[in-house]
């Protein structure tokens, strides 16, 4: 799955506030299990053999951090405190700030600090289908649900065809100059795919799954605990 040219290195923008969730605490360090959400997601990358390192990204003026122990994750853990204003700010920053200890041709994983559930298998997959690809992927699943327009009203304007429509997930896997040229030219972007295909290229899509979930409002919270409580390896 390596090769000796290149590396895979992971990046999680951890600086933004996650308002959404209604609470006074940065969703990162709300608690999940008994410890905070990041700590899952941190623990699952730097638990990837493919990985070598894991760099989060936090706010300047982080106070929580260093109120926790990570000292069980060792030298695999680099926090890196420059997050910007905007996610694609934060991972622009990461990539700069860990410009010398990477090449350009070493691979970038950015992963969402709010997706707690990612499992050894989606690294693994994620990583074994794009590692010789000339542009890289995200992991990524098929709509499932019908999907409707919303007018000024709130009521349907339009119902949308799903066929081939897939919802975006994270780690998001891009070769580090790419990545970082991309970020430079597409600052307003939600995610790092959108940067690379304004430059006119196309990510590879590769499938998750839907336990891969992102902690956007207060019920994801209890989904992802259950999820954690009841996930058996996958063989």
């Amino acid at each position: 799955m390596r090769t000796q040219t290149s590396r895979c290195f992971a990046i999680v923008p951890a600086a933004g506030s996650g308002s959404r969730m209604k609470s006074e605490q940065p969703k990162q360090y709300l608690s999940l299990l008994g410890q905070p959400l990041i700590r899952h997601t941190l623990a699952a990358l730097c638990a990837a053999p493919v990985i070598d390192r894991v760099y989060v990204v936090l706010s300047v003026g982080d106070q929580e951090w260093d109120k926790h122990d990570w000292r069980p994750f060792g030298d695999r853990l680099v926090p890196l405190f420059c997050g910007g204003a905007s996610r694609a700010d934060s991972v622009l920053n990461g990539l700069r700030a860990i410009a010398d200890d990477t090449s350009e041709y070493d691979w970038i994983l950015v992963h969402d600090a709010a997706r707690p559930c990612l499992a050894p298998w989606h690294v693994e997959s994620l990583v074994r289908e794009l590692l010789h690809d000339e542009v890289g992927g995200i992991l990524a699943v098929p709509v499932a649900d019908t999907l409707k327009r919303e007018d000024s009203t709130h009521r349907v304007a339009a119902t949308v065809p799903r066929e081939g429509l897939w919802q975006a997930q994270t780690p998001q896997m891009f070769r580090n100059v790419m990545l970082k040229r991309a970020l430079e030219s597409a600052r307003n972007v939600t995610d790092e795919a959108s940067a690379i295909e304004a430059m006119g290229l196309r990510p590879r899509l590769v499938r998750g799954d839907p336990t891969n979930l992102k902690v956007t409002f207060p019920l994801d919270l209890h989904l992802a605990e259950w999820i954690l409580q009841h996930r058996e390896d996958k063989a």
